[in-house]
């Protein structure tokens, strides 16, 4: 028998093979294993592959009832916030290590979505817990008005990872307040006020930011920063043109391609577009243009290899400077290289990062050119918490574990291994209409049909989310339609896991079919 609390394993360990019973749960021995007993049991242990080991023993959960949180969300917490579980069945998560979670009832989820892709090395990962540990015993916090050692060792290591003249950093506190400050910057460098994104995009959810994002389900009805404008996305999928050859990624779209090698007529096709905006929607200077590597929020949608040499070209006739947002895709995550940009071949002269660079710590940045820095001297500019001592600390660490830790490597292999196995579910399917990405930043468009291309309805994307959730994995979504899942998890994650990951995904497809 086992005690309450207790890690089990084996082919009967409850919903997902290895998992641990809350209290109050009924244990049985049944000779080749043990199984939890619960009514809410949805599926039988022998329809589900059995998750991999883990070497934590999470702590028994003894706080507040599920049903005082929910009350506590609906009446103290803010509207949109009280809105969203993500799930019709809400997920209390209590515990993390690497890339496992655990709910307050002890059931033990993979996390392939990373808190939004923001835990870059693993949740409680022990080095840069450890780090974290020695800093806040010494010295939590001071501003940037003195001079203090954890900052500029972490400015000198992280700048010793961006190619020349990328090398002068401001620290801030998050994505949009990073986003924020580049289009300060570039508007103060230029003396230009326009600035071109992509549709699609999601830049950050400030007033200003708010500008530069493109996806209505992230835009309120107020004026926001006004000079921003955006172009058609590059999406050899869903948009217009797109062939089998296009995108920088182990896994194609399955539209035909006649173009001849080393030519790209779409890539053509949308920089034509770009010209157009140029021609109509903008004056003839503009402060800059800004993109991600891979759209995040957008759905992990992937450009025309050239696209951005061709748009950066342009964007510098007219007077711009060209802003990477790599709040998603730096850190290793899109496996070939360190930075989404350099996947591209080319160098920005502005790269905004957050999310993983303080593996799920609030830290953020802007680095630039010295140029274009010392145009932020035309007045004075302070950020309170931006640079602390603890903050990093945290970041530091995070960068020698990538390395020492050999994580982008591991990004590289798993993430490959993931899309390639993915595609084959895609060409089995009807429904699954597009597999892409880089790394371990992957999407899944789904769809009514292969022909139309006509999103999954939400209900549907609900229907699949659910149930692979409960079968015991953690999923994103996206696009801007929300038919796009998202796959962004921990860089720590192993083939292991993705071998269990990928019959849940499966089963949860064909449950759907089957409903419909």
């Amino acid at each position: 028998m086992y005690k309450v609390g207790s890690c089990l394993s084996g082919r009967y360990a409850g919903l997902t093979g290895p998992f641990c019973c809350s209290p109050g749960w009924a244990k049985f021995h049944l000779g080749s294993g043990a199984v939890c007993q619960k009514s809410a049991f949805k599926y039988r242990p022998a329809d589900l592959p059995q998750m991999p080991q883990c070497n934590c023993k999470p702590e028994e959960y003894k706080g507040m009832s599920k049903e005082r949180m929910m009350e506590i969300r609906r009446q103290n917490c803010n509207p949109v916030t009280s809105k969203i579980t993500f799930y019709k069945k809400p997920v209390f998560i209590n515990q993390g290590y690497m890339q496992w979670l655990w709910d307050v009832d002890g059931k033990r989820y993979l996390d392939l979505f990373a808190g939004v892709a923001t835990v870059s090395v693993g949740h409680c990962h022990p080095k840069v817990t450890a780090a974290a540990e020695k800093q806040i015993r010494r010295l939590w916090h001071t501003t940037n008005i003195y001079v203090h050692p954890t900052l500029h060792e972490y400015c000198e290591k992280l700048a010793s990872t961006l190619p020349d003249p990328l090398k002068v950093i401001y620290l801030t506190n998050s994505g949009s307040e990073a986003n924020d400050l580049a289009m300060l910057l570039a508007r103060l460098y230029t003396g230009n006020y326009d600035i071109i994104t992509l549709r699609g995009s999601y830049h950050g959810g400030s007033q200003q930011t708010m500008g530069l994002t493109s996806n209505s389900a992230y835009k309120y009805p107020v004026a926001t920063s006004s000079g921003c404008t955006s172009t058609m996305c590059p999406d050899v999928f869903r948009g217009p043109w797109g062939g089998s050859h296009c995108r920088d990624s182990p896994v194609q779209t399955i539209r035909e391609c006649s173009c001849a090698q080393g030519h790209c007529m779409a890539n053509e096709q949308y920089i034509g577009q770009l010209k157009e905006t140029f021609a109509t929607s903008v004056p003839s200077r503009i402060a800059g243009f800004i993109a991600e590597p891979i759209q995040g929020m957008g759905g992990a949608v992937q450009y025309p290899k050239n696209y951005f040499k061709d748009a950066y070209k342009l964007v510098r006739e007219r007077g711009g400077i060209c802003i990477a947002d790599e709040v998603q895709t730096a850190f290793g995550r899109a496996g070939s290289h360190f930075w989404g940009f350099q996947g591209y071949d080319v160098i920005p002269d502005m790269v905004t990062m957050a999310k993983g660079i303080g593996n799920g710590f609030p830290i953020a940045a802007v680095v630039t050119t010295p140029e274009i820095a010392a145009s932020f001297g035309k007045a004075f500019h302070f950020n309170t918490f931006a640079g602390s001592p603890l903050a990093c600390a945290i970041a530091s660490s995070v960068l020698d574990t990538v390395k020492e830790e050999g994580l982008q490597q591991n990004s590289l292999n798993v993430g490959t291994y993931m899309m390639t196995e993915l595609a084959k579910l895609r060409d089995k399917y009807e429904i699954i209409g597009d597999v892409r990405g880089k790394g371990l930043q992957i999407g899944v468009e789904m769809v009514k049909d292969k022909v139309s291309k006509d999103p999954l309805a939400p209900e549907a994307m609900s229907e699949i989310f659910e149930d692979v959730k409960d079968m015991g994995v953690l999923i994103g979504k996206g696009g801007v339609y929300g038919q796009t899942f998202r796959i962004q998890p921990p860089l720590c994650i192993t083939k292991e896991d993705v071998d269990f990951f990928l019959p849940i995904f499966e089963k949860a497809i064909q449950n759907y079919m089957d409903r419909k």
